[in-house]
């Protein structure tokens, strides 16, 4: 009985295996029959990369000869049409001749490959520059001269719009460490409620509350945005013998009313949650943490630096307005920054001051 069950369970096992079918015939195609054919081929994947190249230059021309009018929404949408549609043009290009390189004109054979140890031999890694160089002459990379010129230039191109986008970030008649550092805040400037832009009385600013402020007339200047990116601030009062203040500073707030930069120095994000119990300023986006009581210094995250302090007093109608602007570039570090400021005391010490930036 015994041997009748083993000679059933090699018959089960020899039914289950089944006959390796192997790769399907290879079918050659127009261009492997035809070398005309072939040759018009590879015409195409040119005029393709050729269509990129000029798709990058058709982007940079569009940049700079359509310029944007401050609060003309027309030429803005123009300048974003063409800027996009060449962009879009070099970038598809690309895309279809490779493709269509890879479909006409590269090797379509199927091949299998068994796998191998990471690190192979000596012999194994000879054979793979063997192969290296096999693909090279079945794509024909460095025997079809002209698609491969063609596809290095518009690569080379490509790039192009993005440099002059890139570069044209700050305005070219200013230095970008004086575009960081100036913001809208001036002595006398009243500090307001954003977004309504009303001013603030300092009666009016209870303990534990933390109020969004903006600059006033702020809707009124030219880019208004780009401004309150810069100008944001947070205005919080604590008891006057909780604030730790350096002697440097020993103006800077009023009966307890500090104001701080909103602008995270981390990565620039907009710091907004307040810790009434413990004083503290929480960024949401990385959960950088400063101590309000002792110069909004940074006691957990990954920011670097304290929050720039907005200097503030009252005038003579009781409202709180800035003594001056910033006394250091507000949000992240960059590599241009400025370095003339004490980082312990985390005020300037030399170089250009407000006032003479103002």
């Amino acid at each position: 009985m015994q041997d009748v069950e083993l000679h059933r369970d090699a018959a089960l096992e020899r039914s289950s295996e089944f006959e390796n079918p192997g790769l399907p015939p290879h079918r050659k195609r127009q261009t492997d029959l035809h070398p005309e054919k072939a040759k018009r081929a590879e015409r195409t994947v040119f005029t393709w990369f050729l269509v990129s190249a000029l798709g990058s230059i058709i982007a940079v021309a569009a940049y700079i000869a359509v310029p944007i009018t401050p609060g003309d929404l027309t030429t803005t949408r123009m300048n974003n049409l063409l800027l996009g549609l060449g962009i879009a043009l070099a970038l598809l290009s690309i895309g279809i001749g490779a493709v269509h390189w890879s479909k006409q004109l590269m090797s379509d054979e199927e091949h299998v490959d068994p796998r191998h140890a990471t690190r192979g031999s000596d012999a194994t890694r000879a054979k793979a520059v063997e192969v290296f160089t096999l693909g090279d002459q079945e794509s024909g990379f460095s025997r079809r001269s002209l698609i491969r010129n063609s596809l290095i230039g518009a690569l080379a191109v490509v790039p192009l719009p993005a440099v002059v986008l890139f570069r044209d970030l700050a305005p070219a008649d200013e230095v970008p460490t004086d575009v960081f550092a100036h913001t809208m805040w001036e002595t006398g400037t009243r500090l307001c409620l954003d977004p309504t832009g009303t001013p603030i009385r300092a009666e009016d600013v209870s303990y534990g509350s933390a109020f969004h402020v903006i600059p006033e007339g702020l809707e009124e200047s030219h880019h208004p945005l780009d401004e309150k990116a810069m100008a944001a601030v947070l205005l919080m009062r604590l008891p006057a013998d909780a604030l730790n203040e350096s002697p440097e500073r020993a103006g800077w707030s009023y009966d307890g009313i500090v104001a701080y930069s909103k602008i995270c120095t981390h990565v620039g994000c907009p710091v907004a949650l307040y810790e009434q119990q413990t004083h503290h300023l929480l960024c949401p986006c990385h959960q950088s943490t400063f101590d309000v009581k002792n110069h909004c210094k940074v006691i957990f995250g990954p920011a670097k630096r304290p929050l720039p302090q907005l200097p503030i007093t009252v005038d003579d109608e009781g409202y709180l307005i800035a003594q001056r602007d910033f006394t250091e570039p507000i949000g992240p570090s960059y590599f241009e920054r400025l370095h003339d400021v004490d980082e312990d005391e985390h005020v300037q010490v030399a170089g250009t001051t407000t006032e003479q930036r103002a």
